[in-house]
C-alpha cells in the first residue's frame, strides 16, 4: 500500500509539471535520489546517473502487481538506481523482475547488486547472455578491453547474480506481471546477439534497449549504435521489422526517453542504419584506394562519418548544454567505436563469416 500510494502521488506531481523530473522524500517533499520522471502511460523512468551525468541512461519501472525494473545501469552507479526505488517505496521484498535488454555493462552492469538488494525479483536475460551474467569473468575482461580507462571510472565490473535467480529468455517467452499485463520478449539481434526487445501490449509500448539507436535529449535524429563485435545490419533490420508487426505507439529508449509516433521512429533508425552503412563502406573502400589500413582505415572511416553525420540539435540547444550532450555522445555512441563495429561487419559480409545473429 504505502508503494501504490507513493506511485501514485509521484505521478500526480509528474502530471502537473510536464516533461521535469521529481523525486520525494519520505514526508513528500524533495530529496536527493535521482531524477525520477513518470511519463503519461504510467512508466516511471529511474535516472542512472552514468558517469555523475543525467540523460545517458535510464532503467523503466512498471508497475504492475508484480513489478518490473527494465535495465539498471552500470555497477558504479546502481546505487543512485537503488534509492531511486526506495524513494518510490519499493522495499527489498516488492520487486519481481530485473528485465536486461542486453548484458552490455552500460545496461546491466549493476544487476548483481539489484538481486541482491531484492531477494525475490528474478533477473531476466536472453538465453545467448545468460551464463555471462553468472560468470561475469569473460564479459569484464571483454569489457575492459573495449572500454579501456572508462571501464574503472564509469562502469566499474558486474558482479555474479546466481544461477537460480537468472531466468533465460527464448524467443516469444511472456513475462507476466499480474492482474492480466505480460510483456512480450523478443529476440532482437543486430546490435548484439543477446538483444531482447520488450513489448508491453497493454501501453503499446516497446523497450529497445540499444536496437533502435541513441537519440538524446535536445538531438533531433536517431544515430545507430553499431558497436564492435558483433553489429550485423541484416538482423537489425529484421528486428526493427519485428517491432513493426506488433504496432506500438511508443518506443522507450534506453538512451534516452521515450519517442513517438514509433513507426516514424522505426523508418528514422532504418534509414540510418542504411545511411551509415553506405557512407561506412564507401570510405573503407576509398581507404583501400588510398592504400590504408589498420588503424589508418579506421581513421579514415571515422572521420567521414563524423563529417557527413553532424549530431542535429535543437535550435534552443546553449553552448554548455552542447558541451554536456557532446561527452555523452562520446561515451555512448562514439563515433569510431561505431565505424570499428561497421568495418568488422563489412568484412565479416564479404568473407561469408557473418552467422544468422551477428
Amino acid at each position: 500500500m504505502r508503494r501504490l500510494e507513493r506511485l501514485r502521488r509521484l505521478a500526480w506531481v509528474a502530471t502537473q509539471s510536464e516533461g521535469s523530473a521529481v523525486t520525494l522524500s519520505d514526508d513528500g517533499g524533495p530529496s536527493d535520489t535521482p531524477p525520477v520522471l513518470t511519463h503519461d502511460d504510467g512508466v516511471i523512468a529511474i535516472d542512472t546517473l552514468t558517469a555523475g551525468m543525467t540523460d545517458v541512461t535510464a532503467g523503466y519501472l512498471i508497475d504492475a502487481p508484480r513489478p518490473a525494473l527494465i535495465e539498471c545501469g552500470p555497477a558504479l552507479t546502481i546505487g543512485s538506481v537503488l534509492q531511486g526505488l526506495a524513494a518510490l517505496g519499493l522495499g527489498p521484498s516488492d520487486l519481481a523482475y530485473l528485465v536486461l535488454t542486453h548484458i552490455h555493462l552500460d545496461h546491466a552492469g549493476g544487476a548483481g547488486d539489484v538481486a541482491a538488494a531484492f531477494p525475490n525479483a528474478t533477473v531476466v536475460v536472453s538465453e545467448h547472455g545468460a551464463r555471462h551474467l553468472a560468470e561475469p569473468d569473460r564479459l569484464n575482461a571483454s569489457s575492459a578491453r573495449v572500454y579501456g580507462p572508462l571501464f574503472d571510472t564509469v562502469y566499474g565490473a558486474c558482479t555474479p547474480v546466481p544461477a537460480e535467480r537468472l531466468r533465460s529468455i527464448a524467443d516469444r517467452d511472456e513475462l507476466d506481471l499480474g492482474a492480466g499485463r505480460v510483456l512480450e520478449l523478443l529476440h532482437t539481434p543486430g546490435h548484439a546477439k543477446h538483444h531482447l526487445g520488450v513489448v508491453d501490449p497493454d501501453i503499446g509500448a516497446v523497450f529497445s534497449g540499444d536496437s533502435v539507436g541513441v537519440q538524446l535529449p535536445g538531438m533531433t535524429e536517431l544515430r545507430p549504435a553499431t558497436p564492435p563485435p558483433e553489429f550485423h545490419l541484416e538482423a537489425a533490420l529484421r528486428s526493427l521489422d519485428r517491432y513493426r508487426e506488433r504496432s506500438p505507439g511508443r518506443i522507450y529508449l534506453a538512451h534516452y526517453g521515450p519517442v513517438d509516433p514509433a513507426d516514424a521512429v522505426l523508418d528514422q533508425a532504418e534509414e540510418q542504419l542504411r545511411r551509415w552503412v553506405e557512407v561506412a563502406e564507401l570510405a573503407r573502400d576509398e581507404a583501400h584506394t588510398l592504400g590504408l589500413s589498420g588503424t589508418h582505415e579506421l581513421d579514415h572511416v571515422a572521420e567521414t562519418l563524423q563529417q557527413r553525420f553532424h549530431v542535429r540539435r535543437q535550435p534552443s540547444a546553449e553552448a554548455d548544454d552542447v558541451a554536456e550532450d557532446d561527452a555523452r555522445l562520446r561515451m555512448l555512441n562514439d563515433t569510431r567505436a561505431n565505424a570499428a563495429g561497421l568495418l568488422r561487419y563489412l568484412h565479416r559480409r564479404d568473407t561469408g563469416e557473418l552467422t544468422e545473429l551477428g
